[in-house]
């Protein structure tokens, strides 16, 4: 079954102008795992729609800006012997990332304003259009709402703030990518009922998928990372012993708060969600016969290869970014190949969506 669409002289050009954004999104999120690896999150501490825009450009308000984070507990208690020189390395990460989710939301307004002046949005695409919008808007807030938990008491941001801020990252390049490809592919089955099991089984992966998300953001946010080196056990146990110490201390705010149990987690977690895509795989593969019809639309037959590969990447590594401590660059290229197989998993549960559709998306 296709989804209509009333007018195809913009449609390549909507595509381009939604999968740009999520291009953008993913350096955003790339930039942010660079800001957060660096500790330059807090080097800006107040937040200037227009006026940040532009970065100091004189002694005088270089000054200003180091005055102003000597002010908060980060630089009083961890980088007390910051220069200014210092303090421009780290300002840089923090003032790029502010910069191009500033041009994020110039690339998404103005296109957004010529192609609803032309009309090419039905009202249910509509919808979808304006619910991307808060979504971006939400992002932004959550972004300052982040950072403003290190400026009083904390020399870091709240881990828990940064899981929000991340994991509403990863929602909104899903559903930007999830627009973009109605646009992309227009035609949907009917109703399956194994393609139904496969868009089940899609959403149990992504769950658990997402899980390990979060709890990535709670070992980056805590530094769980830099504890117990080693693999595949923890040191020298397969659990710590300080795991259990935890819980027995805290109970179950341990799983949030504690970082032994929080690396333990997202540990075994880990091991989930290799199984998870290779149960997805090789149960999509033994329904995509010709006795079952041939289920899969020959993008998904072509792409299905990089479930297995892209989940097996990713476990290696994050093996490697613990072994040596979470360098930056590893610690960077583990959270783009998560997003990376957060994009695959909406592909695949795009694509095995079925039922009745009878929406125009011009």
């Amino acid at each position: 079954m296709s989804i209509e669409i009333y007018n195809l002289k913009y449609r390549k050009a909507i595509i381009i102008w939604l999968l740009t954004g999520c291009l953008l999104i993913a350096a955003m999120v790339v930039i942010g795992g660079i800001t957060r690896l660096t500790g330059s999150g807090l080097s800006i501490t107040e937040w200037k729609l227009i006026h940040g825009t532009i970065p100091p450009l004189n002694e005088k308000e270089w000054m200003e800006e180091f005055d102003s984070y000597k002010a908060i507990p980060q630089y009083k208690l961890l980088n007390y012997n910051f220069s200014l020189d210092d303090f421009k390395q780290i300002y840089f990460w923090e003032y790029f990332h502010r910069l191009l989710g500033r041009f994020i939301g110039i690339v998404f307004l103005f296109p957004f304003l010529f192609f609803w002046i032309k009309k090419q949005f039905s009202k249910s695409m509509m919808k979808k259009m304006l619910l991307l919008f808060c979504l971006g808007g939400l992002q932004g807030f959550l972004g300052w709402f982040m950072v403003k938990s290190g400026l009083s008491e904390r020399t870091s941001v709240s881990h828990y703030r940064l899981a929000i801020h991340l994991v509403s990252a990863f929602i909104t390049f899903g559903a930007t990518f999830y627009v973009a490809l109605d646009f992309i592919f227009p035609m949907r089955r009917s109703y399956d009922i194994h393609l139904k099991k496969l868009y089940k089984l899609s959403w149990i992966t992504m769950s658990v998928l997402l899980l390990q998300i979060v709890y990535g953001a709670f070992v980056a946010g805590l530094k769980a990372g830099r504890i117990f080196n080693s693999f595949p056990k923890m040191d020298e146990d397969w659990i710590s012993a300080s795991v259990f110490m935890s819980i027995q201390k805290s109970g179950m705010i341990a799983f949030a708060d504690a970082m032994p149990v929080i690396q333990f987690v997202h540990r075994y977690v880990a091991y989930a969600v290799v199984i998870m895509f290779l149960i997805l795989y090789v149960t999509t593969k033994k329904m995509n016969t010709a006795r079952l019809g041939k289920l899969l639309y020959p993008e998904v037959e072509k792409t299905l290869w990089l479930l297995p590969f892209l989940v097996l990447v990713q476990f290696l590594l994050g093996v490697f970014t613990l072994l040596y401590g979470v360098p930056v660059w590893l610690g960077v290229v583990h959270q783009a190949m998560a997003f990376l197989l957060f994009g695959m998993m909406v592909f695949i549960i795009h694509r095995f969506k079925t039922g009745n559709v009878a929406e125009s998306n011009a």
